[in-house]
């Protein structure tokens, strides 16, 4: 028979965890699937690192719109406003990692934006050291708790979920165990397929649906190596991430082992064969400088940090083009886009420029995703996209 639609999710996308893929993941599905997404005005997250004001489902309703399936842009979490958009059958899910290497791979995206990296920086470039190595030495001397602006510069994931991330309080034990009712998930980056497997079954998926590719990921030359020492002041400095990582990860063993660990393995390798099956059929070059990139394929650059991309191959049918530049367009881009407003992508991607995607695909592709989408310019809102529709609710405005 038929497969189970998918089910209705709710993404929060941790920054510098591996959230870019899934994300992409996610936004495959639900084009397949023509879910409708709920995607922030004009950018790619609603309105970080403050809260925003997310719309009211009933008022939705009420004007004959449908609900949201799929949310899984960047937000700083309010579980009472996000429970206001989502259906009551929402799956919730998020992915963590290492805190020693998120905050490493924050610092490096950010040191210019984060006020208290750019000073270190500033810093640094008098001493002579790495800018890490500075804001380590002394962090509080940087770091002004009352910016909101440096939210990502201390314990970034528990300031991502909402959290108290500046210091512990006798709220943290509540506010775990509420966390812990919330997601259904948590998925953890140091193993990220058995993750993908556990959520493919929370969400009626299969290893096909599933596959992969690496996306948002810096060059090895932008990548900090770190003593144990440099390790000992980060897991300090970062001691709630820390605590929430472990957290975490106990449950998430709990649930592999309600899974079957023997069958969580075997899962697992189908899963790395299909990821594998879909990289040999799209993928030419991995690790491709972003000098070397397609426009439409080159992900946002920093001024700290070189993140890679991929080569497409060049002798690829009509449809195995559609499904490879998705598998492989960067967060960015495929926000601009907002899953292509006015149709869907794979009938625009024809080739007739007489060029393939590995050798430069301009003109009608690219501009697809440099047009203006179309913006109701009345009450600001997010947007709902399914197929060729454009709905609105009513929300604060991405920042």
């Amino acid at each position: 028979g038929a497969p189970p639609p998918l089910r209705t999710c709710a993404f929060l996308k941790i920054h510098k965890t591996g959230s870019s893929t899934v994300q992409n993941l996610l936004f495959r599905l639900g084009e397949k699937e023509k879910a409708a997404f709920a995607f922030p005005y004009y950018t790619y997250q609603f309105a970080y690192p403050e809260r925003p004001l997310l719309p009211q489902v009933a008022q939705r309703q009420r004007r004959g719109a449908a609900q949201f399936d799929i949310l899984c842009s960047h937000m700083r979490l309010d579980l009472a406003q996000l429970r206001q958009v989502m259906p009551q059958n929402t799956v919730f899910f998020t992915l963590l990692r290492d805190p020693v290497r998120t905050f490493e791979s924050v610092f490096s995206y950010f040191t210019a934006t984060v006020p208290a990296f750019a000073q270190a920086k500033a810093a640094a470039a008098v001493a002579r050291k790495s800018a890490l190595s500075v804001f380590l030495e002394s962090p509080e001397s940087f770091w002004d708790p009352g910016e909101i602006r440096n939210g990502l510069a201390k314990n970034p994931m528990c300031f991502d979920l909402g959290l108290n991330s500046q210091g512990w309080n006798a709220s943290w034990p509540e506010d775990l165990a509420q966390l812990e009712d919330a997601f259904q998930l948590v998925m953890i980056a140091e193993h990220f397929d058995e993750s993908l497997v556990l959520l493919g079954a929370l969400l009626g998926l299969d290893h096909e649906d599933l596959a992969y590719v690496r996306l948002n990921a810096r060059s090895a030359g932008s990548v900090a190596t770190l003593d144990e020492g440099t390790v000992g002041r980060l897991r300090s400095w970062n001691a709630l991430d820390v605590l929430l990582y472990d957290f975490f990860l106990q449950l998430f063993w709990e649930k592999a082992e309600l899974y079957g660990l023997d069958r969580l393995e075997r899962d697992a390798a189908l899963l790395r064969e299909a990821a594998e099956r879909l990289r040999q059929t799209c993928v030419a070059r991995r690790g491709v400088p972003p000098g070397d990139l397609e426009d439409l394929l080159r992900p946002w650059q920093t001024d700290t940090a070189t993140v890679v991309g991929y080569e497409l191959r060049a002798n690829l049918s009509q449809q195995q083009q559609g499904r490879c530049v998705r598998l492989t367009l960067p967060e960015l881009q495929y926000h601009k886009n907002k899953l292509v407003h006015a149709a869907p992508l794979l009938p625009l991607i024809q080739l007739d420029l007489g060029v393939k995607v590995g050798l430069g695909v301009r003109g009608r592709l690219d501009s697809l995703f440099t047009r203006p989408p179309p913006v109701d310019k009345g009450e600001h809102g997010i947007h709902l996209h399914r197929g060729g529709e454009h709905l609105r609710g009513k929300d604060g405005r991405g920042t």
